[in-house]
């Protein structure tokens, strides 16, 4: 009876996350758009990141308990991919109606409606991110777990990229208008939410379909785990109190890989939040007080070069978010080896300081001269700033690949083999918080700190991405430790 888990081939591999691939799809549109879809609903500048909120709370509340779940769910789909299957097909129902807001004047206000939708669909990415994270570690053995999560950035990054550019391809390639007054949703952002429900979807039950989860049977054993050491099935309030009991006893190496990620994560939300607003600003020259919902039911109408100029640099946060996804996923493909020969926490360290580095140079790239772009796609003219910034775009890149992986590569080995779920969804409070942090203190600081210039709250995200960086040296990697210890035994 084979005892050691079996080693996967490469296209196993990727089979096991290829639905993440669409799950970021949906994930990207979301970040590119949303704060553009509820400024032209009618939020504010200083609202917009406590709109943003429900994300973070979503998955701080579901991730953990989607997590315990599936650790203990075994049917005829398998463990986790249940749960992969449900969340996909609840966000795709959100990405269909969140452009429709409109249409719900009826029952609610727009803008409420569209803040109802962004929490139905980030509870739903946290449906299925947290089983495809715990899916890798159940089906890819120890020694190919950095391969494994590279193919998983990878396909994030080519879902993340392909999501990102879709209004602007739309809108340039397709001829789809890329504009919208004071309470609509521009017709290339409704299709590229409903292309992207699209994609979600057939990704994952690709995924469903071609990955084969093990037997609870040849789990256990491949993952060493006594008949005993099986827990029964506990009553609700038993399974919330064992659960508190793994936060609070949660292993050193998560506990020193939070604050690594609670300073990555607060740059993430500010970039996804404030870069539309920013770029509008600083690349597009549109005074600051087109985006104060006061001002503007002061005027007859919004004029047209603003409302072309909001629908150019939104177009243009996407190519922007796509250049950083693309970055990303190109690193990738050598994280594994990098991490491999120079240690995860170099790479890691390193990669954050791209990142870092990256936001703060925002500010340097401001020119307003017009120059003519050819994306092979097609051609269009913009600002020669918004041309410049897919420079600081690389470190962004590099960044958001070794966020994506290097922390559950070293968080896997420090994990129990039968709680592995529960606590990737613990290890979600770690995502989940910092955002939450950002979203209640950013829209204050920008607002009162910085007078909604959002240029340099972009630089406030730099300067915490340059805080995780130096932070991943206390981190202690597993991996490391085992290195040192077998060394010593043959010493």
């Amino acid at each position: 009876m084979q005892t050691q888990q079996p080693r996967l081939h490469f296209w196993q591999i990727w089979n096991v996350s290829f639905g993440f691939l669409g799950v970021q799809f949906g994930f990207a549109l979301q970040n590119a758009n949303v704060s553009r879809i509820l400024s032209d609903l009618g939020a504010d500048l200083h609202s917009l990141s406590l709109f943003w909120l429900v994300a973070p709370i979503m998955g701080l509340l579901i991730q953990p308990i989607v997590g315990a779940a599936s650790d203990r769910t075994w049917n005829g789909l398998g463990r986790r991919r249940p749960f992969i299957l449900a969340g996909a097909v609840a966000a795709a129902i959100g990405m269909l109606l969140m452009p429709n807001a409109p249409l719900f004047v009826t029952f609610m206000a727009p803008m409420i409606f569209g803040a109802l939708m962004l929490a139905l669909m980030d509870a739903s990415f946290n449906i299925c991110f947290q089983p495809f994270r715990s899916l890798v570690s159940d089906m890819v053995p120890s020694e190919q777990r950095n391969v494994g999560y590279s193919i998983q950035s990878l396909l994030i990054n080519i879902g993340a990229v392909i999501g990102s550019i879709l209004p602007f391809v739309l809108t340039n390639v397709v001829g789809l208008e890329n504009t919208a007054q004071m309470g609509e949703v521009a017709p290339s952002v409704m299709w590229a939410f409903y292309i992207g429900a699209t994609v979600l979807l057939g990704t994952v039950i690709w995924t469903v379909i071609r990955t084969k989860e093990y037997s609870p049977e040849d789990y256990n054993r491949y993952k060493g785990i006594e008949a005993e050491e099986v827990e029964p099935k506990q009553p609700m309030a038993v399974r919330l109190s064992n659960f508190w009991k793994l936060v609070v006893n949660m292993p050193t190496t998560m506990k020193q890989l939070a604050v690594v990620q609670f300073f990555s994560w607060f740059s993430l939300y500010i970039m996804w939040v404030y870069t539309t607003p920013a770029i509008t600003q600083h690349i597009w020259n549109v005074d600051k007080k087109w985006f104060d919902p006061a001002f503007i039911a002061t005027v007859p109408m919004i004029p047209d070069s603003v409302v072309l100029a909001k629908g150019a640099a939104g177009d243009w946060v996407g190519i922007l978010f796509a250049a950083y996804s693309v970055f990303a996923a190109v690193f990738s493909i050598f994280l594994a080896k990098l991490a491999d020969r120079f240690g995860r926490k170099l790479v890691y360290s390193a990669s954050l300081l791209a990142g870092g580095v990256g936001y703060i140079s925002f500010l340097l790239f401001q020119d307003l001269n017009l120059v003519h772009v050819n994306l092979l796609i097609t051609e269009v003219e913009v600002p020669v700033g918004a041309v410049r910034l897919l420079i600081p775009m690389i470190g962004i890149g590099v960044a958001w690949a070794a966020i994506l992986a290097m922390p559950y590569a070293m968080l896997a080995g420090a994990l129990p083999a039968r709680q592995t779920g529960v606590y990737m969804g613990i290890f979600n409070f770690t995502v989940a918080v910092p955002q939450i942090v950002a979203g209640l203190c950013s829209g204050s600081i920008l607002a009162y700190v910085f007078d909604n210039e959002a240029k340099y709250i972009i630089v406030v995200a730099g300067v915490s991405m340059l805080l995780a960086a130096i932070s991943v040296f206390f981190v202690k990697d597993p991996k490391l430790v085992t290195l040192l210890y077998k060394e010593s035994c043959y010493a």
